[in-house]
């Protein structure tokens, strides 16, 4: 017997359900594409200097 989707997301790693969660968050809104894409890297560079000032 295989699992549903649903089984599969609630089993995932955090990140992965994290993941998908944004997206949802993401299409829900119609935010557009590029844009997304755009804050995510702002996204990305502030976490990266969150994680480098914690290893300082």
């Amino acid at each position: 017997m295989s699992e549903t989707i649903e089984q599969q997301i609630a089993s995932a790693p955090f990140h992965v359900r994290l993941a998908i969660d944004l997206i949802m968050q993401l299409e829900q809104n119609d935010v557009d594409v590029q844009e997304a894409l755009k804050a995510l890297e702002i996204v990305q560079a502030d976490l990266q200097a969150k994680i480098a000032s914690q290893q300082s």
